[in-house]
């Protein structure tokens, strides 16, 4: 079979290897659609830390099951399904307590271990996802979907909660389908207008570009000068951690999701005084993913806007030059590998 390799950075090829075998508990599934995450980037251009080479990427999947075993959740061959991919110890003190998603010994396909971007997989039994008659082009936006459901869920988002999230990248925006999907009012913000017209597409009820407009002027009209009940940072850059801060009412939520690269300075005086609760977001639970299969197939959230363009595998090095020099116009790309 064929799958795709990174070898080092910047050197990306198609390779043949041989089918894999399914183990005791283990489905054989055939992937349809992989999304291209920014994880995967970083390991092509070599920013990613924990990344080996060579690595086979992608965690974001739909796949039809070719065989499985008997088990008591309804999955049967020819299914098309989702998988959870974030592999854990199950020993450490984290999973000890059911925080699988934060294992100390964390195994993400396509970064610390192979992934998903080759003809066959197999997977556990207990991490495949039915899909619930989705698309297969839908079911490989569940993942990075599920990474800002998880986060949401952190601060317990509710209706009518007035929210900032400060960058409208995938993650982003698919944090602001869910906060819409929960009833919140959101501004997002972002430097790339191309970016904050899809997020008024997906129905943000306020955008502001930071290079033409004053973020705290228009938060402040936007709450009534009360501050954000909650603030998401979907960039990882000091600079919009800092704005969640300052924008955020007093006892309000501060989640973090994008992946910093950067120190930050700052005071920290300023939570004592507004009493903030400060979250992490770290990955996803299986239930996340159901959760928003369920959204999607009720028409809550149209995840197919999100995609830029979908590459045959053999054009996959072209997929991801595109991204590594994305000028903001491209949102997600897809691979298609056995669809």
């Amino acid at each position: 079979m064929k799958a795709i390799e990174i070898t080092a950075p910047g050197k990306i090829r198609i390779i043949e290897k041989a089918m894999p075998q399914p183990q005791e508990g283990e489905a054989l599934l055939q992937v349809l659609f992989g999304g291209i995450c920014g994880a995967d980037v970083a390991s092509y251009t070599g920013n990613q830390p924990f990344t080996t080479y060579p690595r086979i990427p992608g965690h974001e999947l739909s796949a039809r099951i070719v065989s499985i075993p008997e088990n008591d959740r309804g999955l049967r061959p020819g299914d098309i399904v989702t998988c959870n991919p974030y592999f854990n110890c199950g020993a450490c003190y984290a999973c000890r307590r059911g925080l699988v998603n934060a294992c100390h010994d964390n195994r993400t396909m396509g970064v610390q271990r192979d992934g998903g971007f080759q003809e066959y997989i197999t997977m556990p039994v207990e991490r495949i996802i039915d899909g619930k008659g989705l698309s297969a082009k839908a079911l490989a936006l569940i993942e990075p979907f599920s990474i800002s459901c998880h986060a949401l869920s952190r601060a317990a988002v509710k209706a009518g909660d007035n929210l900032l999230i400060m960058g409208a990248g995938p993650i982003g925006l698919f944090a602001l389908l869910r906060a819409k999907a929960l009833g919140a009012r959101v501004l997002i913000a972002d430097m790339l207008e191309s970016r904050l017209a899809l997020a008024e597409d997906f129905g943000a009820d306020e955008t502001v570009n930071v290079k033409d407009r004053d973020l705290h002027a228009a938060c402040a009209a936007f709450t009534g000068d009360c501050g954000f009940d909650v603030c998401v940072e979907a960039c990882g850059a000091p600079e919009t951690f800092l704005s969640c801060i300052s924008e955020a009412a007093h006892g309000a939520n501060v989640i973090l999701i994008g992946n910093g690269k950067r120190e930050t300075t700052f005071v920290h005086s300023v939570l004592l005084k507004k009493e903030l609760n400060v979250f992490g977001s770290r990955n996803a639970f299986t239930r996340d993913f159901e959760t928003l299969i369920d959204l999607v197939k009720a028409g809550k959230a149209d995840v197919l806007k999100m995609v830029s363009g979908v590459y045959p595998m053999a054009d996959a090095a072209a997929a991801f030059e595109a991204l590594a020099h994305n000028d903001g116009s491209l949102c997600k790309l897809l691979i298609g590998i056995g669809a």
